[in-house]
């Protein structure tokens, strides 16, 4: 049974640095593509990050870009992302999201991911 468990998240003050990891279980991480998405409160999902199996693809979206880190950790199995310069707009519950299995094309639509986290909540107080 595949299981995906978000951690790190808390509340920081503008500027602040933070970092999230995605524990995966019943599957290796590099088994295909996965992502960060979060959804502030009133709002639709938003994609976040995205990193292919073996890291060859990155993508962000522009409003994290140059900020926001999505990494892999071979050795833990986790997920990462390391977010820098953090803003109130950041807020928001993260998801940690897989794709299926072999499934490795990079996507930054929710429907297309398989395996979702509980979220972690992230709050950035100015």
């Amino acid at each position: 049974q595949v299981q995906l468990t978000e951690s790190g998240g808390g509340t920081v003050q503008v500027g602040d640095s933070l970092r999230l990891w995605c524990q995966v279980s019943g599957r290796s991480i590099m088994d295909s593509g996965m992502a960060w998405f979060r959804r502030a409160p009133g709002t639709e999902r938003e994609f976040v990050a995205f990193i292919s199996k073996f890291t060859r693809t990155i993508f962000y979206n522009e409003s994290v870009k140059g900020r926001f880190t999505i990494s892999k950790n071979y050795d833990f199995n986790q997920l990462w992302l390391q977010m820098a310069n953090l803003k109130p707009e950041d807020t928001g519950v993260y998801y940690c999201a897989a794709r299926d299995i072999d499934t490795d094309g990079p996507t930054s639509q929710a429907t297309d991911y398989d395996y979702w986290g509980q979220g972690t909540q992230v709050t950035v107080s100015s």
